[in-house]
C-alpha cells in the first residue's frame, strides 16, 4: 500500500493504479508519494484505474509520512555526523536469535533507529533496532540488530531502506543471516546453511518503480546474488572452525504464519532447499548497487512435509542462540580474509 494512504480512507486495492492527482498524471509510485508527503491531511482528487476501468476520487492523505526518495541523503547524513565515526566497509544483517554477533564489534557506536529521522522504528519482538558500528575482523563494519519484514506491514522500500543507507555510507560487502526452515532430510535444527540462490515469493520488489535518474538501473543480472568467492571462504572458514554446513536455494515467503505441509512440498518441488520470511528484499537492493553479498543462515526447525511437528517459537528463538557462536566465528574468519 502506498504510504500514507491507509486503505480504509483510500479505498485501494492491490493491483489499483493511480494514475493522476488533482489532474496531474502520475508515473512512478515514489512520485506518488512525494506528493502525499508534501500534502499532509489535505484532500486530493485521484483518478484510479482498476483493470479496465477508471474512476475518480476524493482521497485525504495522512497526517505522519515519510517522504521516498528525498529523504535518503538526510538519513545518511545524519547518521554519518560524527567526529569518531568510519565509514562501514561492511555491513551485517543479523537475523532472528542472532544479534549476539554485534557484541563482538570492538568500540561500538550504537544508533537506535528510532533517533534515526525518516527511518522505521518498530521491529519484531526477536529483534532490537539499531545499527552498531565499529570494527570486526580488522574491518570497519555496520550491523543491524533488527531488520524490517513485509508480514510487518512494511513496504519493500522501508524493508530496504537501511541497505540503501549503508551503500551510501561506504558499504562494499553484506553479509546478511537469517533463520530459516530446512526442508531436506539432511538438515538438523543448528545447522548453518550457505545460501547459493534465492526464489522470491513475496510477490513484490523493492526495485519496482524506482527512478533511474536516482537510484540507477532496475534491470540487474541475477545470475550470481551471492558472491561465489564469498561462499567458497565461508565454506573454508567453516572447515577451519570444524563446522558442518549445507548449502542451497532459500525461499522467501511473507509471513508471519509458517507453511502448511503442502506448501513444503510445493517449496521443494520449485527447487527451494530452506525457507524464511526475509533477506531477499536487502540482497535484491545490495546487488543494484553494486554491493557483493553472502547469506549465511541457521537452520531452527525442520519442515520436512512427513515429519511436521507443532510449531515453538520460543525453541526456534533458542536454537538460532545457541548456534550463533558458531554462526559469528565463520562471519569473522570471512570478513579477515575476504577482498573489499
Amino acid at each position: 500500500m502506498i504510504a500514507g494512504l491507509p486503505a480504509d480512507k483510500a479505498g485501494l486495492v492491490p493491483g489499483d493504479r493511480v494514475e493522476t492527482v488533482d489532474g496531474k498524471y502520475v508515473r512512478y509510485w515514489e512520485e506518488l508519494e512525494e506528493i502525499i508527503a508534501d500534502s499532509p491531511g489535505k484532500t486530493m482528487r485521484f483518478g484510479i484505474r482498476r483493470g479496465n476501468a477508471s474512476e475518480e476520487r476524493d482521497v485525504t492523505t495522512g497526517t505522519n509520512v515519510r517522504k521516498w526518495p528525498l529523504n535518503l541523503n538526510e538519513t545518511v547524513g545524519w547518521i554519518g555526523v560524527s567526529p569518531r565515526f568510519q565509514l562501514p566497509e561492511v555491513g551485517i544483517i543479523l537475523g532472528t536469535g542472532l544479534d549476539a554477533l554485534a557484541g563482538e564489534i570492538r568500540n561500538p557506536r550504537r544508533v537506535r533507529y528510532a533517533d534515526i529521522p525518516h527511518f522505521p522504528t518498530a521491529t519484531v519482538t526477536t529483534h532490537k533496532a539499531e545499527y552498531v558500528f565499529g570494527r570486526l575482523g580488522g574491518r570497519n563494519v555496520c550491523a543491524m540488530a533488527g531488520r524490517f519484514h513485509k508480514y510487518q506491514g512494511y513496504t519493500m522500500r522501508e524493508i530496504a531502506l537501511p541497505v540503501w543507507v549503508m551503500h551510501r555510507l561506504g558499504m562494499k560487502v553484506l553479509i546478511v543471516s537469517n533463520a530459516c526452515g530446512g526442508m531436506r532430510e539432511e538438515h538438523a535444527p543448528g545447522d548453518l546453511f550457505l545460501i547459493e540462490d534465492h526464489i522470491n515469493l513475496l510477490g513484490d520488489n523493492p526495485l519496482i518503480g524506482l527512478d533511474e535518474t536516482v537510484f540507477g538501473n532496475p534491470f540487474l543480472d541475477m545470475l550470481d546474488p551471492y558472491d561465489r568467492d564469498l561462499i567458497a571462504l565461508a565454506e573454508k572458514a567453516a572447515k577451519a572452525e570444524g563446522v558442518t554446513v549445507r548449502k542451497g536455494v532459500y525461499a522467501s515467503v511473507p509471513g508471519p504464519n509458517l507453511e502448511t505441509r503442502a506448501e513444503y512440498v510445493w517449496l521443494r518441488a520449485i527447487g527451494a532447499d530452506v525457507v524464511g520470511m526475509s533477506t531477499v528484499p536487502e540482497v535484491l537492493v545490495a546487488r543494484q548497487c553494486g554491493v557483493r553479498c553472502r547469506g549465511l543462515a541457521c537452520i531452527t526447525d525442520r519442515c520436512v512435509p512427513g515429519e511436521l511437528q507443532p510449531v515453538d517459537i520460543a525453541r526456534i528463538i533458542r536454537t538460532a542462540a545457541e548456534a550463533e557462536p558458531k554462526l559469528t566465528r565463520i562471519v569473522q574468519r570471512v570478513i579477515e580474509k575476504m577482498k573489499v
